[in-house]
């Protein structure tokens, strides 16, 4: 019997995975673009991400529809006020048969864990995400647990409701690469949604598009993106601008520059190139740096914003941070 050697077949560019993970998460959230890539943008990264936007906008399905087109077994925290830290790490369970305790993992021991209104759980409940975000593990009795890799968090808050909420702390906010807002959408991708829903169509039954071992692939393959000097420059001289600028109280660290560079990493390897441009700097000013800028005063309130609490700090934000951006130049020189 001959055997015949089939030749292995080539595995997709990192770029085009990544547009697939984008038109996965399409295939459910329609008419949100911009948002779908800045998830995916963030996530390349290996960031996390802060969904914020009004009830019934979409928040949870984005995340949702993310985490099945990963094709990952995903953990799913509903944030109440009576959430205890243990019920997001995990704790130890008395075991009979073997006389001590056993470690039971939380739903944080997940590839991808989705916090719905993480706003609504108290600053102790909250403070169970920081080590776990930031360290990529959790310490629980005195022992230290690792979490998967990946392992991304998606949360998502409501600004305008604000009763019986927690507002998140700066630390917290600074853990996450991103803060989107999905806004409106037009009123026939509005009628598409109503009809593709009465259908079936659910984020659930995504296919998925790639695995957890391809999103590890697109993760490295970010990282490897070549960063020039003058976007290093430009991503410094961005951060450093919001700490002098009057009317900002706390402007944005070197993690946040940091965080700048890896997702216009992320941004560079969507858009198909091998090096990050100034543009791709510029492009996540606001995504990435608003939500992190403490304003001297809230501002909007008085215009009539919506929500005079976590609404109109989230527009004064990014307004700051759009602002300051306008006046920081790009130098080629370097």
């Amino acid at each position: 019997m001959s055997h015949v050697l089939l030749e292995p077949r080539p595995r997709p560019e990192p770029a085009v995975l990544a547009s697939a993970l984008v038109e996965g998460v399409e295939r459910v959230v329609r008419g949100r673009r911009a948002a779908v890539e800045l998830l995916v943008t963030a996530v390349l990264a290996r960031g996390h991400v802060l969904v914020e936007d009004v009830p019934g906008s979409g928040k949870t399905t984005l995340a949702t529809a993310f985490a099945a087109s990963v094709g990952a077994a995903f953990g799913r925290v509903q944030a109440t006020a009576d959430l205890l830290p243990a019920d997001v790490t995990g704790s130890g369970v008395w075991d009979p048969a073997a006389g001590g305790f056993r470690f039971v993992p939380g739903p944080v021991f997940a590839p991808v864990v989705l916090v719905d209104e993480l706003n609504r759980t108290s600053p102790r409940t909250q403070s169970a995400f920081l080590e776990a975000m930031e360290e990529r593990a959790v310490t629980v009795d005195g022992v230290r647990h690792r979490l998967p890799d990946p392992f991304v968090v998606v949360a998502t808050q409501n600004p305008v409701e604000q009763h019986g909420t927690y507002p998140l702390p700066e630390g917290q906010l600074d853990r996450f690469a991103v803060r989107l807002v999905l806004g409106p959408v037009a009123e026939e991708v509005e009628r598409q949604v109503l009809r593709e829903q009465l259908a079936g169509n659910r984020p659930e039954g995504l296919a998925p598009v790639l695995d957890l071992a391809d999103l590890l692939r697109l993760q490295e393959a970010t990282a490897a993106v070549h960063v020039g000097d003058a976007v290093l420059d430009l991503a410094v001289r961005l951060c450093r601008a919001t700490r002098t600028d009057a009317r900002v109280r706390l402007g944005a660290g070197t993690r946040a520059a940091l965080t700048l560079v890896r997702c216009a990493q992320g941004r560079a390897l969507l858009a198909g190139r091998e090096h990050v441009l100034p543009e791709d700097v510029q492009a996540l000013v606001v995504p990435v740096l608003a939500h992190r800028l403490v304003p001297a005063e809230v501002q909007g309130v008085a215009q009539g914003v919506v929500g005079e609490g976590a609404a109109a700090r989230s527009l004064s934000q990014e307004r700051l941070a759009a602002g300051i951006a306008q006046h920081v130049p790009v130098d080629l020189r370097r």
